[in-house]
């Protein structure tokens, strides 16, 4: 079918698989923190300092990680991620087993996390195209998308799941929590083995210079690149308007809903499903005309859905949107880094995907910091209203000023 035809490779399909796996785990670790996170502190400020912290490192490291991802095994890399992130979450679960945990721990735990995914990031970016032919890489780009987003699914569901199994047991809410910790430690073990599995081989490059220059090379290209520039520049700029909503949804669950972490897992699953649904669209579309417009398009309409989300008070119907949002916002995430891998040469890959991961993951930790600084002033719902209306704005700005992207 060519909604799946990626799988058609034997190693994409092995890398899918642990990929997903993981994913699942770390979702399910990430929903259990932000909840533990604000158990601890009732505070919409350190649910954004610990979203900005897991962030921070891909922001100061992550054009480094595209020079390694370049020069090194992309492999080699990414396996020393995943034993780093696989070590900080089973320390975050001893803690919790011990009853010491606080919250500067939580925050060092993040960062650190942040650090393996910093050089992880681009080497596995860069090694998705090295699995698959180019005429099927956006097709790969929306199946990775489905697999990040399945987890977005499954993760809290099984948050909820783990936390009703082991409250039924006569276990407190902290020791169901630090369960969840412990088996996304385990998951770690699925991907490292997958990635032992591949048959992919890594090609040195003909000429190695010093890392400072390789990095102006790598500045340089994407900068002579107008649309390279304006695919980054969008984003930027829909990570930083528009995670806010995934940030804020335990505020949600609990202050505007009155309801507990069940909810806030069901709040992120429907969201979760709504990206699925728009990751398989755009596998189904694969490379199709005019992808840059139904990018900026797309985005307009995330942004009146996140505005819709922030007036909505009835429960059912904000299910509902977060399922649109997560459609929305798959969309664009989708075609744009399906264009930012397109346009990029092998050779030089690891770098462009490092400048375009500092824009798109480097929006999420600084948006979630002025988010939640925000919310400590104004509610969430007035944050997320603003971030809404800037969101279509930018996506405007882009359609009416040619940069390029409304043209690919």
């Amino acid at each position: 079918m060519r909604m799946f035809a990626a799988f058609t490779y034997r190693d994409f399909r092995v890398q899918w698989f642990g990929a997903c796996t993981s994913s699942i785990g770390t979702w399910m670790q990430l929903v259990a923190q932000n909840w533990l996170v604000l158990s601890l502190t009732h505070s919409p400020f350190f649910l954004g300092l610990d979203a900005f912290l897991q962030q921070l490192p891909i922001i100061l490291f992550s054009l480094a990680g595209g020079v390694l991802a370049d020069r090194r095994d992309r492999r080699r890399t990414l396996l020393a991620s995943q034993y780093i992130q696989m070590a900080t979450s089973g320390t975050l679960a001893v803690l919790m087993y011990l009853h010491v945990v606080q919250i500067w721990h939580i925050l060092a735990l993040s960062f650190v996390t942040g650090l393996a995914q910093s050089f992880g990031g681009p080497a596995y970016q860069s090694l998705i195209p090295s699995l698959v032919d180019k005429k099927d890489l956006p097709n790969a780009v929306a199946l990775n998308s489905i697999q990040f987003n399945v987890a977005r699914v499954l993760g809290p569901l099984l948050f909820a799941a783990t936390l009703s199994v082991f409250m039924t047991w006569g276990y407190d809410e902290p020791q169901a929590m630090n369960a969840c910790f412990a088996l996304n430690s385990l998951s770690f073990l699925v991907v490292i083995n997958t990635l032992m599995m591949l048959h992919v081989k890594h090609i040195p490059p003909a000429t190695t210079g010093a890392m400072r220059d390789e990095l102006k090379n790598g500045l340089s290209y994407v900068w002579h690149h107008g649309t390279l520039v304006g695919l980054t520049v969008l984003a930027a700029a829909t990570t930083f308007l528009g995670f806010a909503l995934l940030t804020f949804l335990p505020l949600f669950a609990a202050q505007v809903f009155k309801q507990g972490a069940s909810t806030y897992s069901h709040l992120m699953a429907y969201s979760g499903a709504g990206s699925i649904v728009g990751a398989l669209t755009v596998a189904w579309l694969g490379r199709f005309k005019r992808m840059g417009l139904t990018a900026l398009l797309m985005q307009i309409v995330y942004g009146g859905l996140i505005i819709m989300f922030a007036l909505s008070r009835s429960l059912p119907i904000s299910e509902l949107l977060l399922f649109f949002t997560g459609f929305a916002l798959m969309m664009v995430f989708s075609t744009v880094t399906s264009l930012v891998q397109l346009i990029a040469p092998n050779e030089m890959r690891g770098r462009v995907m490092s400048i375009y991961m500092i824009a798109f993951r480097g929006g999420m930790p600084l948006g979630s910091l002025v988010s939640g600084w925000l919310a400590t002033m104004i509610s969430a719902p007035t944050v997320l209203i603003v971030n809404g209306v800037l969101l279509s704005l930018v996506a405007a700005w882009f359609l009416l000023n040619n940069h390029g992207v409304r043209d690919l």
